[in-house]
């Protein structure tokens, strides 16, 4: 399976493509869409569409995993955080992708043990897993630790509603 990883944002939507095959997983590409702040929020959210879309062409993953909106204090912010998402879903939904969600708490726990842990704890360990790949920023490495933590629901019958449902 080639899975597709997303953490998305408005500044940084962090994205990492992995493969899964006989519980292995190694690292193909990764990396950040971040639109330029100084442009109007409709274009930044066509530039993560675009650029998602150009990436689901380039490496066809055959499933995505994006993490859940946390909501924060700030309405404004959380209700920007779920614009992104929704362009992010919406170029896998369009090439045909099934979508699955995790909390962060979960993702955490998937990769590191705790779902209390810090996001240098969950870039070592997404380090150690995948020893190959060239993590550039904290978005990219949690965009990886989706994609790392749908492989471990997978196979399960314990994952997170399929959000083309």
């Amino acid at each position: 399976m080639r899975l597709l990883g997303l953490d998305p944002g408005l500044r940084h939507t962090g994205w990492g493509i992995i493969n899964s095959k006989d519980n292995k997983i190694s690292w193909v590409a990764s990396g950040n869409i971040s639109p330029k702040i100084s442009l109007s929020l409709s274009d930044r959210l066509k530039e993560i569409h675009q650029g998602l879309d150009s990436i689901v062409k380039k490496y066809k993953p055959s499933v995505a995993a994006i993490e859940e909106v946390f909501v924060n204090i700030n309405g404004q912010s959380t209700l920007k955080l779920g614009m992104a998402r929704g362009a992010a879903i919406t170029a896998c939904s369009i090439n045909e992708m099934p979508i699955y969600e995790y909390a962060p708490t979960r993702v955490k726990q998937s990769v590191t043990g705790s779902g209390r842990s810090k996001k240098d704890q969950v870039a070592s360990m997404v380090n150690i897993l995948l020893p190959r790949c060239k993590i550039k920023s904290e978005d990219e490495s949690d965009a990886l630790a989706v994609a790392i933590c749908h492989t471990i629901f997978a196979n399960s019958k314990i994952h997170q509603m399929n959000l083309r449902k």
